[in-house]
């Protein structure tokens, strides 16, 4: 934080048209935060604030500022995850989120909350999906891939565009063996695919989750199980598709019928094959490149929504065995 000084550099902001405490915080909290991340202080003095410090970090705050006022008028209340976010874009290339995430709803879960893209990434995402066939969304744990894949799954099955669900992943085993797992084949599996189970649970109410379940409309089952089938008016989803071979991958693109949407998202830095380079998520980006409908979304560690601290823990495990290493 700059010393403040009668010959440090000063910027002003102006907010006439809000609530000026929305932008404060509770307590001055958003602008302490954003003076932790910056070399400048902010001073409100009733509608107006005065920025310190050196020309090019003043000129930032001043930018996340502006940011913050437009989600804002957005309708949106700022919490820690956006202010974080808004700085690391501010800081990264100088231009804050606020423009490019929708402000539209993506569906509202069976706890009453809402969900919707939370980062630049994430609306992209969705975007992706709406426009494509087939997408892949290849990026770190905590980016919202396999959680935002059933949304607009839920999402696309009560807008009635799709007559079922589909959601399915490789049993690879993980440093555990399945076959020491008591129980039948669902209870081997199941804990490979509770990822999906938790999303589902939160977004439906328990009793309608389970009907749909024994009706069929929303089918969760192993990767091999898909061999064979067509899956058309579906929606599709392949979780941890970086544990497929190249047969694997193949057989399930090809499962994709008339009508029919599909989502493939995994993370090629956790693959748990024997031989990693044998990962069909791996090779289908070459294959499948160019290919008109398809389209590939790389997320990084700026759209991860977990907890603050993840970023940095992504972030230290690359700078320390480089990117593309099993985490």
């Amino acid at each position: 934080m700059a010393p403040e000084s009668a010959s440090t550099p000063t910027r002003t902001f102006s907010v006439a048209d809000i609530d000026q405490r929305l932008l404060r915080g509770q307590n001055d909290q958003w602008l302490r935060l954003i003076e932790s991340r910056f070399e400048s202080r902010i001073i409100a003095r009733g509608d107006t604030f005065v920025i310190e410090g050196p020309g090019e970090d003043a000129m930032l705050v001043e930018r996340l500022l502006h940011d913050l006022v437009k989600r804002i008028h957005h309708g949106e209340f700022l919490t820690e995850q956006y202010v974080s976010y808004a700085i690391s874009m501010i800081r990264e290339n100088g231009i804050g989120p606020a423009a490019e995430l929708s402000t539209e709803n993506l569906l509202s879960s069976s706890l009453k909350k809402v969900i919707k893209a939370k980062t630049v990434g994430q609306a992209r995402y969705l975007e992706a999906v709406d426009r494509h066939d087939i997408v892949f969304a290849i990026g770190p744990a905590g980016t919202g891939k396999t959680y935002l894949a059933v949304a607009m799954a839920v999402a696309e099955l009560r807008a009635k565009r799709v007559n079922r669900i589909v959601f399915t992943r490789p049993a690879v085993e993980a440093g555990e063996s399945l076959g020491f797992l008591p129980g039948d084949i669902r209870a081997k599996v199941d804990p490979y695919l509770r990822p999906v189970y938790d999303a589902l649970y939160d977004m439906l109410p328990q009793e309608k989750m389970r009907s749909l379940l024994d009706l069929g409309v929303i089918e969760i089952a192993p990767l091999a199980f898909m061999r064979g089938r067509t899956l058309n008016e579906a929606f599709v989803v392949l979780d941890e598709a970086q544990n497929t071979t190249n047969a694997q991958m193949k057989m399930f693109l090809t499962r994709i019928g008339e009508k029919s949407k599909a989502v493939i998202t995994g993370d090629v830095t956790q693959i748990d094959l024997p031989q990693k380079g044998s990962s069909g998520l791996i090779r289908v980006q070459q294959v499948l490149k160019g290919v008109s409908g398809i389209a590939f979304l790389k997320l990084t560690e700026k759209d991860v929504v977990r907890h603050r601290l993840v970023q940095e823990i992504i972030k230290a495990y690359e700078r320390h065995d480089g990117p593309g290493q099993r985490h």
